[in-house]
């Protein structure tokens, strides 16, 4: 065979040149993507580091929030059952007054009329006995009237015991 025309060994040789040109920039292209996809794939596995190092930061939170809601929850209930305790007290003291405050408003309803009672009462007392020589109250046989708290029995011990008005009842 006959050898091929330099043209041809020419224009062949520029066509390797350019393939290999070509495959050159191709390689570095790559290289350049995989370093990007090595760069990427090493930002998503720090970024799923620090997101999964969040995620468990928020679960300790949460339970550490749920353990403490859980000891105030403890705390209330202890709360309300110790003031229940309390309401529980004042109703059974209420009971126990409730018949004192009836009979006080019983003695406040009675009391205007007590207290003219003992207005009279004073005002009796203020006047003191009969005196013993008024004629018209001679008895018959010419004694004294008995004293007004006298039981009018000559029989008494003390037939001439004092009429006492005091305020107490």
């Amino acid at each position: 065979m006959s050898a091929p025309p330099p043209l041809q060994i020419r224009e062949a040789n520029a066509h390797l040149a350019a393939v290999h040109r070509r495959a050159a920039e191709l390689e570095a292209r790559l290289d350049a993507a995989e370093r990007t996809v090595r760069a990427q794939a090493e930002r998503l596995a720090r970024h799923d580091q620090q997101l999964r190092a969040a995620l468990d930061e928020l679960g300790r939170a949460k339970d550490r929030e749920i353990a403490a809601l859980r000891e105030q929850l403890l705390t209330s209930e202890a709360t309300v059952h110790s003031l229940q305790a309390a309401v529980r007290q004042r109703d059974e003291l209420i009971g126990q007054l409730h018949p004192r405050a009836r009979l006080l408003q019983d003695i406040c309803r009675r009391r205007p009329p007590l207290a003219a009672l003992l207005a009279a009462l004073a005002e009796a007392e203020r006047l003191g006995p009969l005196p013993a020589s008024d004629p018209g109250h001679l008895r018959p046989g010419g004694s004294s009237p008995p004293v007004a708290n006298s039981t009018g029995e000559e029989g008494d011990g003390d037939p001439l015991q004092p009429a006492v008005f005091g305020t107490t009842v």
